[in-house]
């Protein structure tokens, strides 16, 4: 697998793609027809050196996508709104437009700010005070530390299993499925088709659920060993370490996406598995919204030239929904098409015989007929089996018994 530098995001009835200093947003409108909406996206980190440091350039692409996915978010979600909303904002003048635009740009703001306030005090201060609770029967700083991170997990992934019964978000993560599916086609050098996309794994090692998991699994690290009296400092530091430990996470991300290897492999299972939870396997009509996405900021065609593509997958029928494709190793592929070969020629070489046998039949009820006129029904075989192998036997039968000799003999 290639890496691309394609990054994306659900939204609601679309996928965001992500590459470079551009985005797109592609959403299914409700007249059925692909939506799609391009746009520069410059960072910080381009201005100013310091913010291209190691942790630091994660915190700020930390940020930077939490804004871009909310923006990304309202945009998709604007195209279901009531008609009688989308009335209203055309009789509004262009000066209300921007009053409410600016008024949209600090509800923006308050809406990311209320979600890491959320998260913060959810998945951090949550597991910290039932941690803390059990101070007396462990009075272990480094086993509560652990406790609290187990805590922190299982909370986070009980969120994530609750949220998915909602049919809603239900719809978001096979869109998420979507997106990984066709970041998956082009990394493994394949032509984006909706045949292709279809047969390609819903997991992916760059994704965000893989880094919220690594940030949870660093945080255990982290709280196991950091150890002061004062449990309101325990609090405050949990809370002003949480960018830190994003940018780490995001670190490991960064580079766990640009290799492959045994030790990575391993350490990314835990969060391929978490994938499991987060998306589900999209319709045909997704991977169409995704790859319009891609094509909208990525030149996929030059980059899948040259690239060494992985082993065949099973073909999946079109029109049908399944799981994930499975994929089979080039020798057992090897294997099938020899079965294959193997069948075919049996099958031909068993269609030679009854012609054979068949012409050799005809041939003598033909002669007999000449010389003896007798009410023989001559039958028209076709390759059908054990039926056609009844025929020829009472043929044979009927040629070697007396009757027949003696009517030869005349």
């Amino acid at each position: 697998m290639k890496y691309s530098g394609i990054g994306g995001q659900a939204v609601i009835e679309g996928v965001m793609m992500k590459n470079a200093q551009e985005y797109a947003v592609a959403v299914r409108r409700p007249d059925n027809q692909i939506e799609v909406k391009k746009q520069s996206c410059k960072s910080i980190r381009e201005k100013y050196r310091p913010t291209n440091l190691p942790i630091v350039r994660g915190i700020i692409t930390f940020v930077e996508s939490l804004i871009t996915g909310v923006q990304t978010l309202n945009y998709s979600a604007s195209f279901y709104e009531e008609e009688e909303e989308e009335e209203e904002k055309k009789e509004k003048t262009e000066g209300q437009k921007k009053q409410e635009e600016s008024k949209d740009g600090l509800l923006m703001g308050l809406a990311v700010a209320a979600a890491i306030v959320a998260a913060i005090g959810i998945f951090v201060l949550v597991p910290f005070f039932i941690s803390e609770a059990l101070r007396k029967p462990i009075p272990s700083a480094q086993v509560r530390g652990l406790l609290e991170g187990v805590i922190r997990v299982i909370l986070f992934v009980s969120y994530v299993k609750l949220i998915s019964l909602m049919e809603d978000i239900r719809r978001v993560f096979m869109y998420h499925g979507a997106e990984h599916k066709t970041i998956n086609c082009v990394e493994n050098g394949y032509e984006l088709t909706v045949e292709n996309v279809r047969r390609q794994n819903m997991v992916h090692k760059r994704c965000g659920t893989s880094f919220l998991l690594i940030v949870m699994f660093i945080s255990i690290l982290f709280f196991m060993f950091i150890v002061v009296d004062a449990i309101w400092l325990r609090m405050i530091l949990r809370i002003l370490l949480v960018p830190v430990i994003a940018g780490l996470a995001y670190e490991y991300i960064r580079f766990a996406g640009r290799h492959d290897n045994a030790v990575i492999a391993v350490l990314n299972k835990p969060g391929l598995w978490l994938q499991k939870l987060t998306t589900k396997e999209p319709t045909d009509d997704m991977i169409e919204v995704a790859i319009a996405s891609v094509d909208a900021v990525f030149d996929w065609k030059t980059f899948i030239v040259g690239v060494e593509k992985e082993e065949p997958v099973i073909p999946v029928p079109s029109g049908k929904v399944v799981g994930d494709a499975t994929k089979i190793s080039m020798e057992e592929l090897s294997g099938r098409k020899a079965a294959s070969a193997a069948k075919k020629e049996q099958k031909a070489a068993k269609s030679t015989e009854t012609v054979t046998a068949t012409e050799s039949a005809v041939a003598t009820e033909s002669a007999v007929a000449e010389e003896q006129p007798q009410d023989i029904e001559i039958l028209d075989i076709e390759d059908n089996g054990d039926e056609d192998d009844e025929i020829l036997s009472a043929l044979d039968r009927y040629f070697e018994s007396p009757e027949a000799g003696e009517s030869e003999g005349k």
